[in-house]
């Protein structure tokens, strides 16, 4: 039967193979118990997403039992803190930090598992990536976009943050390939937080609007703190309305722009669930687990004015 031999209901083969399920979920089971794991999480990022990635860590660990679990976050720079934790009994690191060789360079030293969140560095020893896929978010919006606006004539503002995040060029990558190919003549206007800092992006937002009175939609594709916020205030103060705004992550900023209506979609995933397959990652890496390690996008919720759950960080 396990061989496809003929002449085997197809309910008992499910039955074999629900129990066959069963017996390596239970040796997984013991296999967990008797093991405790030091798993560093290093986030550079403005604060309020570090908090987020802690508090998704600590809701993650009731999924990751029997297995104890001892997270160490650093909300530090990963090239002067990555050869500490190489130092230490650390068994694997969860790491967002930006694209660039110096950081490669500092993972490819570790003899630990790395797995990257929400930002990935493909070119780095990482084991795996989770997260969304950014570039499909980035098209979601664009698609999203062109919903709202329809057949009607305007330009898009972009708001993004500075720095080699890979996630971030993704979801613009994305956004702009989707937007040319559904409306070429749609011209777009990238304001940049140099800073993170949301008076500097309201005055940017306003510089922009001054000069180009045909913007009527906004993508916000990164997640400084009080930059959406600042958006709408800039095209409150320059007297102007917008048709859509889609944004991403919902955090509590965007929740209480959501509820009243100033953002028209956020773009959310479970960052719960994506700290939960980093741990089982990481497991896996150190031969507890078993099965291949996979990065699977996570999925993309879009979240309106009428859906919108409690504030998830």
């Amino acid at each position: 039967m396990l061989h496809q031999r003929g002449g085997v209901r197809d309910s008992t083969a499910r039955e074999v193979h629900e129990a066959i399920a069963d017996l390596d979920r239970q040796q997984s089971q013991v296999r967990l118990g008797g093991h405790t794991f030091m798993i560093d999480v290093v986030v550079q990022a403005p604060p309020r997403f570090a908090v987020a990635v802690k508090a998704a860590a600590e809701a993650a660990l009731p999924d990751l039992r029997p297995a104890v679990i001892r997270f160490r976050f650093h909300a530090a720079d990963p090239v002067s803190t990555l050869p500490r934790i190489g130092r230490s009994r650390s068994h694997g690191l969860i790491l967002k930090a930006p694209d660039r060789p110096e950081v490669a360079d500092a993972v490819g030293k570790l003899n630990i598992p790395v797995v990257t969140l929400v930002t990935d560095l493909p070119s780095s020893k990482r084991v795996a990536y989770v997260g969304i896929d950014n570039a499909d978010a980035g098209a979601t919006a664009a698609y999203l976009v062109e919903q709202w606006l329809a057949d009607r004539a305007g330009d898009v503002l972009v708001v993004r943050g500075d720095g080699a995040y890979r996630g971030e060029d993704e979801r613009e990558a994305g956004f702009r390939a989707e937007m040319s190919a559904r409306n070429p003549y749609r011209r777009l206007h990238v304001v940049v937080d140099e800073e993170d800092r949301a008076d500097a992006v309201h005055a940017r937002v306003r510089a922009v609007l001054a000069d180009n009175p045909s913007v009527r939609a906004v993508y916000s594709l990164y997640a400084g703190a009080g930059g959406n916020a600042a958006v709408v205030d800039a095209f409150a103060a320059e007297h102007r309305k917008y048709d859509v705004f889609v944004a991403h992550d919902l955090d509590a900023e965007n929740t209480a722009l959501l509820r009243t209506h100033a953002l028209s979609a956020v773009l959310h995933h479970d960052l719960r669930a994506d700290l939960r397959r980093a741990g089982l990652a990481i497991m896996q890496a150190q031969g507890v687990l078993a099965g291949p390690i996979r990065s699977n996008p996570a999925a993309i919720q879009v979240i309106t004015p009428f859906n919108t759950p409690p504030v998830e960080f």
